[in-house]
Protein backbone atom coordinates (compact mmCIF):
# COMPACT_ATOMS: atom_id res chain seq x y z
CA UNK A 1 0.00 0.00 0.00
CA UNK A 2 1.30 3.57 -0.92
CA UNK A 3 0.48 6.51 1.60
CA UNK A 4 -0.09 10.11 -0.79
CA UNK A 5 1.11 13.50 -0.02
CA UNK A 6 -0.65 16.46 -1.03
CA UNK A 7 -4.12 14.76 -1.07
CA UNK A 8 -6.44 15.93 1.97
CA UNK A 9 -9.52 14.30 0.67
CA UNK A 10 -10.05 10.92 -1.80
CA UNK A 11 -11.87 14.05 -4.00
CA UNK A 12 -8.24 15.99 -4.53
CA UNK A 13 -7.12 12.73 -5.86
CA UNK A 14 -10.06 12.38 -8.14
CA UNK A 15 -9.13 15.87 -9.29
CA UNK A 16 -5.92 15.13 -9.86
CA UNK A 17 -6.66 12.82 -13.01
CA UNK A 18 -4.31 13.10 -15.53
CA UNK A 19 -1.29 14.22 -13.41
CA UNK A 20 1.84 12.09 -11.84
CA UNK A 21 0.37 10.02 -8.48
CA UNK A 22 2.24 12.12 -5.57
CA UNK A 23 2.79 9.33 -2.90
CA UNK A 24 5.43 7.75 -0.65
CA UNK A 25 6.27 4.21 -0.58
CA UNK A 26 5.43 2.34 3.12
CA UNK A 27 7.27 -0.87 2.00
CA UNK A 28 9.54 -1.96 5.15
CA UNK A 29 11.41 -4.08 2.47
CA UNK A 30 13.40 -1.22 1.39
CA UNK A 31 14.04 -0.79 -2.20
CA UNK A 32 13.35 -4.42 -3.46
CA UNK A 33 10.00 -3.64 -1.84
CA UNK A 34 8.76 -1.13 -4.14
CA UNK A 35 4.99 -0.90 -4.64
CA UNK A 36 3.83 1.72 -7.04
CA UNK A 37 2.93 0.58 -10.60
CA UNK A 38 3.39 2.97 -13.02
CA UNK A 39 1.30 0.85 -15.53
CA UNK A 40 -1.49 -0.38 -13.55
CA UNK A 41 -3.68 -0.96 -10.07
CA UNK A 42 -2.29 1.21 -6.75
CA UNK A 43 -4.07 1.04 -4.01
CA UNK A 44 -3.32 4.13 -1.63
CA UNK A 45 -3.62 5.71 2.01
CA UNK A 46 -4.62 9.09 2.51
CA UNK A 47 -3.90 11.42 3.81
CA UNK A 48 -1.06 10.82 5.68
CA UNK A 49 -0.24 6.87 5.78
CA UNK A 50 1.87 7.30 9.04
CA UNK A 51 -0.85 9.52 11.25
CA UNK A 52 -4.19 9.79 9.70
CA UNK A 53 -5.75 7.14 7.75
CA UNK A 54 -8.98 8.52 6.75
CA UNK A 55 -9.62 7.27 3.50
CA UNK A 56 -8.60 4.78 1.16
CA UNK A 57 -8.06 4.75 -2.68
CA UNK A 58 -7.65 2.67 -6.15
CA UNK A 59 -5.60 4.61 -8.09
CA UNK A 60 -5.05 3.16 -11.69
CA UNK A 61 -1.87 4.25 -13.56
CA UNK A 62 -0.73 4.25 -17.13
CA UNK A 63 2.51 6.26 -17.92
CA UNK A 64 2.54 7.07 -14.33
CA UNK A 65 0.00 9.07 -14.63
CA UNK A 66 -3.57 8.47 -12.71
CA UNK A 67 -6.31 7.21 -15.25
CA UNK A 68 -8.99 6.32 -12.73
CA UNK A 69 -9.80 6.90 -9.03
CA UNK A 70 -12.33 4.63 -6.98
Amino acid sequence: MLGTRGYKYKNDLKQSIGKSLNYVETSMFGLDGLEFKPNGDNTVVGPDAYKTRNWYAVVTCKDGKIVKVK
